[in-house]
């Protein structure tokens, strides 16, 4: 039953994108031509001819960029980079067309290519609203209770925990657990209401009894032993299993796979930016960047320097060393705010609430991170980025990779001027632990889109917080 909502869903998006990119055509056409008053070129059913093979096109190309996936969990941002990513490739597919076609054709010569540019602009933004509209639209039904997925989870563990949590904390996906099977725990045992119906050996009974959509594998570590015969039951049931490992903290949130001749291989971590094409896009940015940056926070920070140097004794920039890329220290630049003390002192002491050795005018440029604008030549320079985990002092670094696992994964990325976990509200004396989790995701999960966002986001989040003093 399901599976037949889901065909007839897909259908019926098939349909209204087909519309959408219809409308969006002639929405371009109509700005082109009656708003702008351009001369056509062409008469308006020559245009429209165009639309056949275009819709086509452009619905293969959504279907190729999984536009078409259930949106149960499927982020907003990763569907929209695709209906952007499919966008373009459409374009360019249709304007390399039209040069092919350019000595054979008047038709082509004649065809106004800037309006495929408006509609391309049309499209993206009628696309993503109208996609949004839909998830939204399914977020409040399920909500409701209506177009569920019953879900059954074979055996208890943390996974099993985490993910009964996640449901819980996001009911717009629509699951509904019916129970767990476990051979472990008691009969009637639950967690946050989710009950023990009996053990793995009566998962085929229990298939064929209910009405269940999914299967989630949560085994134990010492249970996996028993993955091969479950995974063959799942199988014969023809119900869609997942697997949700029970060693969640030691593999990365999107697994990096290789195929050795048929034997698969997990990485542990994947960092999107060891890719040199990634690394040079993120560079390129830095730089042109943090240039601009200056040029506009020039004001700023010469009034800046003129108050430091006139309200208190001591140097106007302070440099400290800190662990950048590959583990390599180096001297990262700030306006000082501090009375000046010796090197012994400061460097084994975090800043404090209320610190004594803070200056009036360093409270205002901390709370405000004004003083962190000198790092903008630390990222002309390559030391860091303008996005990234922050970089802290070697004596911290010692001391936190031996106490947090994973600490010193963040070294793998350049530093940033400002990152995920300071958008997020970690910075300065807050959750170290909390400050890595997020560093990682950021470290796995990195793509220019999330770059941008938290570039956004500082301006909200990240220039005043009440975590900095």
């Amino acid at each position: 039953m399901i599976k037949d909502n889901q065909r007839y869903f897909n259908r019926l998006h098939v349909v209204v994108d087909a519309v959408t990119i219809i409308i969006a055509y002639l929405l371009s056409w109509v700005y082109k031509f009656v708003i702008l008053e351009d001369a056509p070129g062409l008469v308006f059913t020559q245009y429209c001819m165009v639309l056949i093979p275009i819709v086509p096109l452009y619905l293969i190309l959504y279907l190729a960029f999984n536009l078409y996936t259930s949106k149960r969990v499927q982020g907003r941002r990763l569907e929209g980079s695709n209906i952007i990513k499919a966008n373009t490739i459409g374009l360019l597919l249709i304007m390399g067309t039209f040069f092919l076609l350019r000595n054979y054709s008047d038709y082509a010569d004649y065809y106004s290519k800037t309006m495929l540019f408006y509609f391309y602009a049309f499209n993206i933004v009628l696309e993503t609203g109208v996609r949004n509209l839909i998830r939204a639209g399914l977020r409040k039904m399920r909500k409701s209770g209506f177009n569920l997925r019953h879900i059954i989870f074979v055996g208890y563990s943390s996974a099993a925990e985490a993910f009964i949590d996640r449901i819980h904390s996001n009911p717009q996906w629509g699951y509904k657990v019916k129970g767990i099977l476990d051979d472990n725990k008691e009969i009637g045992y639950n967690y946050k209401g989710i009950s023990i119906l009996g053990t793995t050996e009566e998962l085929e009974e229990i298939l064929s009894n209910n009405q269940i959509d999914e299967i989630a594998l949560t085994l134990g570590l010492r249970e996996y032993y028993k993955l091969k015969r479950i995974v063959a039951i799942c199988e014969k049931s023809g119900v869609h299993t997942k697997f949700v490992p029970d060693y969640n903290d030691i593999i990365p949130t999107r697994p990096y796979t290789e195929d050795l001749m048929g034997l698969p291989v997990v990485n542990i971590r994947h960092v999107p930016l060891t890719n040199t094409f990634n690394m040079l896009c993120k560079r390129v940015v830095d730089i042109i960047g943090s240039v601009i940056a200056i040029i506009v926070f020039s004001p700023v920070m010469l009034v800046t320097a003129v108050l430091v140097r006139t309200t208190s004794k001591g140097p106007l920039i302070y440099k400290q060393e800190r662990v950048g890329l590959h583990n390599q220290n180096f001297q990262m630049y700030k306006f000082r705010s501090m009375e000046v003390q010796s090197a012994r002192s400061e460097k084994k002491a975090w800043t404090v609430r209320n610190d004594p050795r803070v200056t009036p005018v360093g409270r205002f440029i901390r709370k405000t991170s004004i003083d962190e604008l000198p790092q903008l030549f630390n990222i002309l320079k390559g030391d860091m980025s303008l996005v990234g985990p922050r970089p802290e002092r070697p004596f911290f670094v010692e001391k936190f990779r031996e106490e947090i696992p994973r600490y010193m994964v963040k070294h793998q990325v350049r530093p940033g001027l400002t990152g995920w976990a300071q958008v997020n509200g970690y910075r300065g004396d807050t959750s170290i632990k909390k400050r890595i989790e997020y560093d990682l995701y950021y470290i796995e999960n990195w793509t220019m889109g999330l770059d941008i966002k938290i570039l956004f986001l500082t301006f909200f989040k990240g220039f005043v917080n009440k975590n900095a003093y």
